[in-house]
């Protein structure tokens, strides 16, 4: 597969995860609500770390910079 999350989209996608993780572990987020975000989170987390994103693939969108030769 192919790379379609940037670096900015990275940096963004680890920052949220932190933040959800940290809010969660913390207590201000809690019950199903929270187990599911902190699920949602680790795809997100997952996806900046392999740099590819199951849903960019299904709808063609690409954040990454295209390396043009010529």
């Amino acid at each position: 597969m192919t790379k379609n999350v940037g670096t900015i989209d990275r940096l963004s996608r680890t920052t949220i995860g932190v933040v959800v993780a940290v809010l969660f572990f913390k207590g201000v987020i809690s019950s199903t609500f929270g187990i599911v975000l902190l699920a949602f989170v680790a795809i997100f987390v997952f996806a900046s770390l392999v740099s590819i994103c199951p849903f960019y693939t299904l709808f063609g969108i690409k954040t990454c910079s295209t390396s043009t030769e010529g």
